[in-house]
């Protein structure tokens, strides 16, 4: 038999409770086009093909507000603006990869079972 649950396993002021946005659709890749160099706006839409430009602008802020990227806004005509990682959202991208080889490993069976899911 199990050892009881915890009643303070998911005690208020655990990390748990904080909001992790990777799971979106868009965060975890707006963070790989940002890996190697700052991106403009125009540059990350051209990776990531059907992106909204309201659902793009939405999610950087987001991404911004979480401490992930950095905005920076340059006096310049025409305005030019370059979104960058952070420390912050930089130490993501090792998770993101272990989450990546997981996948990987087991896409065979993820497929199974999402055929599975698609035919219920």
């Amino acid at each position: 038999m199990s050892a009881p649950l915890n009643a303070d396993m998911f005690d208020p002021y655990c990390s748990h409770h904080m909001p992790i946005r990777v799971g979106d659709k868009w965060s975890g890749m707006i963070l790989r086009c940002l890996e190697e160099s700052p991106r403009r706006f125009t540059e990350l839409k051209v990776p990531l093909k059907g992106v909204a430009p309201k659902v793009l602008t939405e999610t950087l802020r987001a991404m911004e507000r979480d401490g992930w990227i950095t905005r920076t806004a340059y006096d310049e005509n025409p305005p030019r603006v370059e979104y960058a990682l952070t420390e912050l959202g930089r130490s993501l991208l090792g998770p993101m990869d272990a989450a990546c080889a997981w996948a990987r490993e087991h896409l065979d069976q993820l497929r199974r079972v999402e055929g599975r899911r698609r035919s219920v």
